[in-house]
């Protein structure tokens, strides 16, 4: 049973690809630029990427020119996508993936809160593209741009 808390590969995966998804058509990125962009350690992220390479989110292109890109367009990749592939679906309790682990799952009603938050995060990771990640990064961006002009 997978815990509901995102783990740091999931944080971190969800950066890559959120970094791939920025250069989306502009040809591979090699995972060095990554690294350095997102801080995040190589050696780390080349165990990230290859659970997200495993689940057909990217792929790679060997040579000089070599690098990631992801697999489709950013629209068409939900994080819900990059979280599975990492982690696995998040259930709260285990009697939601097991019902006959327990006795009282027939007249349990807090068993009823935690499916229904899981449909809720499900729900909002599901509807979440890379396309709307970069969307909102992009208006972070301008935003701490105007702040640190207004600050001068």
């Amino acid at each position: 049973m997978a815990a509901m808390r995102i783990n740091t590969k999931c944080r971190y995966g969800t950066r890559i690809m959120l970094s791939l998804a920025l250069r989306f058509g502009q040809g591979p990125v090699q995972l060095k630029e990554i690294a350095a962009e997102q801080e995040i350690s190589l050696k780390y992220m080349e165990h990230v990427i290859a659970s997200l390479r495993d689940a057909g989110l990217v792929y790679s292109l060997r040579g000089r020119r070599g690098g990631y890109k992801l697999a489709r367009q950013p629209k068409e990749i939900t994080v819900h996508d990059i979280v599975t592939a990492l982690q696995g679906a998040l259930v709260p309790v285990g009697c939601l993936e097991t019902p006959d682990m327990c006795h009282r799952v027939e007249t349990c009603v807090t068993r009823d809160v935690w499916h229904r938050a899981q449909v809720a995060i499900v729900k909002v990771l599901q509807s979440t593209t890379l396309e709307d990640l970069m969307v909102s990064h992009r208006k972070k961006l301008r935003k701490a741009k105007r702040a640190r002009k207004a600050a001068k």
